[in-house]
């Protein structure tokens, strides 16, 4: 079976073409705890993903890292999903910028951005536009397209399973690559001058800090 998956694995990178058959998600809604049963926003979905796909993400990841480090792509407020980058580094960072203002008797404000399903929101077409203005490879470029586009889902309720619905945007949940692409796509958030700006995947935090706090309040309201 491994030399069959490793052919497998070579051919999908000789042919740039992610399978078909490994595309679709299978969601299962899971009830939050205490949560009312009847109300479908209650429900977390769960996306079931191919056990081969997620395998075969990694190679694809590897790829599409290396030529992010090698290029420099990634803004370095990003410290999501990095390499020896971690939460405790970012945390660390935004600690720093709030003491050093308090040693300068500055007061400090800050914005909290969490973006709701931020994943399945990723407009594809413009992630792919994205991949071709940070000059991806070419075969790992048709790569990703093969793998982002006319992906589908399928609901399945204890025994039961919906017919399965193209994805007409965002991309996969629990996927290996996926955290690594929405880093992509919000790389050219804007930057604002004088301000700390802090990511770690679909998390954003922006600081400011200044003597007088109405200034801080109005510098954050402006953004």
């Amino acid at each position: 079976m491994i030399f069959e998956f490793t052919e497998i694995i070579n051919n999908i990178f000789k042919f740039n073409y992610f399978p078909k058959a490994w595309k679709t998600a299978v969601v299962v809604p899971i009830l939050k705890p205490g949560k009312d049963p009847t109300q479908p926003e209650n429900y977390r979905p769960i996306s079931l993903l191919s056990t081969l796909s997620k395998l075969t993400e990694n190679f694809i990841l590897d790829k599409l890292n290396e030529h992010l480090a090698e290029n420099k792509i990634l803004c370095p407020e990003q410290f999501g999903f990095r390499k020896s980058l971690t939460t405790t580094h970012q945390l660390l960072r935004l600690v720093e910028y709030i003491t050093s203002g308090f040693e300068k008797g500055e007061c400090t404000g800050a914005v909290f951005l969490d973006v709701q399903k931020a994943f399945d929101r990723v407009w594809i077409q413009g992630l792919i536009h994205k991949l071709i203005r940070y000059k991806t490879p070419p075969h790992l470029l048709q790569l990703l397209k093969s793998y982002l586009e006319e992906r589908k889902f399928a609901v399945k309720i204890g025994n039961n399973i919906s017919e399965a619905k193209i994805m007409r945007a965002g991309i996969p949940q629990g996927g290996k690559i996926s955290p690594v692409l929405y880093s992509l796509y919000v790389n050219d958030i804007p930057k604002t001058h004088k301000t700390l700006l802090g990511l770690y995947a679909d998390d954003t935090a922006i600081l400011k800090k200044n003597e007088n706090h109405k200034y801080t309040a109005a510098a954050l309201n402006n953004i």
